[in-house]
């Protein structure tokens, strides 16, 4: 379980770092910084920290379960069946980061939708790949005592992904930035990956 969440981690904090680099503090906290002001400070402090502090305790139920229980002492079906679900998660989440990163280097394509790859079967691998990454280390909890009562923790993940701060939040943007998202969206899943629909053939 550890190794599994220290992996998860560096990969997620090194990808963030070598994509931000340069760009400034994320727009989000610059609003808030505007607005604010001077309160700027305590603001962030319940708003940012505090929020995503009480989210990260209740994401991490799993985790702290697994990590906190005595037995069991080797590993089992379980164990193997939540390292799959982890692996291709993150598989998800590395190779869909990699296919949008590598289609937005090309300056041909801005302004354009990415549609290629794991792209052209969900309208967001790294969002999808990351819940499975999640609910991998939930059945790895499930082996031990209290394991079943941290499914909180990928319910609210899942919940974020899908509804609030991930998939939801971002297509929102991109339906008005993005001429051509709204046919990727009749064609292509929000989610859970599925062979693409195929055009309407023009009369």
């Amino acid at each position: 379980m550890a190794a599994c969440t220290t992996i998860w981690g560096l990969r997620l904090a090194l990808y963030l770092l070598w994509r931000n680099r340069g760009g400034g503090e994320d727009p989000r906290y610059a609003r808030m910084r505007a607005h604010y002001g001077d309160r700027f400070a305590w603001q962030s402090l319940y708003r940012v920290y505090g929020l995503q502090g009480g989210v990260m305790f209740i994401v991490s139920l799993p985790v702290q379960v697994a990590i906190a229980a005595s037995t069991p002492t080797e590993l089992s079906w379980l164990d193997g069946l939540g390292i799959s679900l982890f692996s291709i998660g993150l598989l998800f989440e590395v190779v869909g980061d990699w296919q949008l990163s590598h289609w937005k280097a090309d300056l041909q394509n801005v302004g354009q939708v990415m549609d290629r790859g794991l792209w052209a079967w969900t309208r967001h691998p790294n969002y999808f790949g990351d819940c499975l990454v999640w609910w991998g280390l939930f059945v790895l909890a499930l082996s031990t005592r209290w394991g079943l009562a941290s499914v909180t923790g990928p319910l609210v993940m899942t919940l974020f992904l899908v509804r609030i701060s991930g998939a939801a939040l971002l297509e929102r943007g991109l339906q008005r930035s993005k001429p051509g998202y709204a046919d990727y969206i009749q064609r292509t899943s929000g989610f859970v990956p599925r062979p693409p629909r195929r055009r309407p053939e023009s009369a």
